[in-house]
């Protein structure tokens, strides 16, 4: 069986195991020095997704060898300029035929992430736009749209499509595949930077060819231009009814009292929509598959009469009166699987009524907040909690404090994997008292966030230490860096004997 999987008889059921080695890209590159078969398979997953957070830059110059020769002119000479040369190599595949996911700002991050890593500089050499990288980044995103590839997620934003409008969609709608599969749509409208027109374009086009978008964001900001609401948003109701399948929706309007029909033609999506962020709430009376809501700046009359029946909520609590919040927790119930709140005022409220009416939470993101005794009792009392972010506004007296985040790591239940507490700001409370937290602690944490300040010094690293070899179950360490924080090389090289130390960003969970 082994010796035929290796020669590639078994195809299908070798590409879907590799899929599952989607983020494990050491795995993968691994996989495809194997033999030829193997090679075919791991290659299209490697490069869906390239410009992810977690990869690296050395794919760019891949990509710049993919171009014609009068391209490879244009690119050396916008190198030039920044002091690099480039040398194009053979290729052994069409890598850009393999992208699934393009988010515009990642694309520009990494090409400027990359002249970065030429230059040895370690900050940015150059501004967020600028002329000598924005040729770079149109003739990326033309290389797309032109080669072949099939997207699933898109997301356009502002800064870096000043200048090419015209050139790129007269590509988009000669090139109908780039975006005849695409599920994911994000797209960030800032009138100041000239996008709107563009993205209104870019919605007539997607309306007429792509009806099976999944999920679709918008963040538009207006500032002093509300004028051009008029022109936008007829383009945005109307692409969101043709759509067949809208599961989820977000809408961040700022500048914007009135959403000119945008919410009501949710109407036409009522059957599919399941997760919700938005600033207007009556359609959703009508959504009866709703799971997912996202509660900021809304009419608070409205929250008290929807009929609730989801398993997330997120809620700016600043903007909510203590007595709706409650409200709302009490329909929810049990129902309830993952709450992110922003705590304000009438704390001991809001945490008498998690530990009355949602005992299943599995996932808890909770700020601004003191340790009182009564999250404590909550905490323990959640049976089920996997991940648990913590943020800490103020402090409490020292001895005191030093009791209560000791009553915390011993409650912490066992089903606990994740813990966040990175959230509050720095030398807050778990931060001043990381050794004892550590020490009591025994949940089987696999991921632990923390500031790198708070492990840089021999007493809390040897802690983390010990928590490592008494609970064996620490997979990944992810570190914020307050002010000139950073960490020494010894203590990194005595930790990664224990536990991989990776950026905070790169293993955050939200909700």
């Amino acid at each position: 069986m082994t010796s035929k999987m290796l020669m590639g008889d078994m195809p299908e059921l070798m590409e879907n195991i590799l899929k599952h080695l989607n983020n494990e890209i050491g795995s993968l590159y691994s996989c495809a020095l194997v033999n030829r078969h193997w090679c075919k398979m791991s290659i299209p997953i490697l490069w869906k997704d390239p410009f992810s957070i977690k990869r690296r830059t050395l794919f760019i110059p891949i990509y710049f060898s993919s171009f014609g020769e009068s391209e490879k002119l244009i690119i050396k000479e916008c190198l030039k300029e920044l002091g690099i040369n480039i040398e194009f190599s053979k290729l052994l595949f069409d890598y850009a035929r393999f992208l699934k996911v393009l988010y515009t700002h990642q694309l520009a991050d990494k090409v400027r992430e990359w002249i970065c890593l030429k230059l040895d500089h370690p900050y940015l050499p150059v501004p967020y736009y600028d002329s000598r990288t924005a040729p770079l980044i149109t003739l990326l995103f033309k290389l797309f749209i032109e080669n072949g590839a099939i997207l699933h997620e898109f997301g356009l934003y502002p800064y870096e499509f000043l200048k090419f409008e015209l050139e790129i969609f007269h590509s988009l709608e000669q090139n109908l595949q780039f975006y005849s599969s695409l599920q994911h749509l994000s797209l960030n409208i800032i009138s100041k930077f000239g996008i709107e027109n563009i993205t209104t374009e870019l919605l007539r086009v997607l309306a007429k060819n792509t009806t099976k978008i999944i999920a679709l964001r918008l963040f538009v900001r207006f500032y002093y231009e509300p004028q051009l609401i008029h022109t936008l948003f007829p383009a945005l109701i109307h692409f969101i009814k043709s759509q067949e399948q809208l599961r989820k929706f977000i809408l961040d309007v700022d500048y914007c009292t009135e959403f000119y029909g945008i919410i009501s033609a949710l109407n036409s999506q009522k059957n599919t929509l399941q997760e919700v962020f938005s600033a207007e709430f009556e359609v959703l009376n009508n959504c009866k598959n709703l799971e997912t809501l996202r509660i900021f700046n809304c009419d608070t009359e409205l929250l008290k009469i929807l009929d609730y029946n989801i398993s997330t909520l997120e809620i700016s609590y600043s903007l909510i009166d203590g007595p709706i919040i409650v409200q709302i927790l009490e329909k929810v119930g049990i129902s309830l699987q993952r709450l992110k709140i922003e705590v304000d005022r009438e704390e001991t409220l809001l945490l008498e009524a998690l530990k009355s009416f949602c005992p299943n939470i599995i996932y808890l993101y909770i700020t601004n907040l003191g340790l009182s005794t009564q999250l404590i009792e909550l905490i323990g009392n959640l049976q089920k909690l996997q991940f648990l972010s913590l943020g800490f506004f103020y402090h409490t007296p020292k001895e005191e404090g030093k009791i209560r985040v000791m009553q915390l790591a011993k409650i912490l239940p066992s089903t606990l994997q994740y813990l966040d507490i990175a959230l509050g700001i720095p030398d807050a409370l778990l931060d001043s008292f990381i050794v004892i937290l550590l020490d009591h602690c025994n949940a089987p944490l696999k991921q632990l966030l923390i500031s790198g300040g708070n492990i840089n010094n021999e007493k809390n690293a040897k802690a983390l230490i010990r928590y490592c070899t008494r609970n064996r179950s620490l997979n990944y360490v992810g570190m914020v860096k307050y002010y000139d924080y950073d960490l020494g090389d010894d203590i990194r090289n005595e930790l990664e004997k224990y536990a991989t130390l990776v950026p905070y960003k790169h293993i955050v969970v939200n909700c």
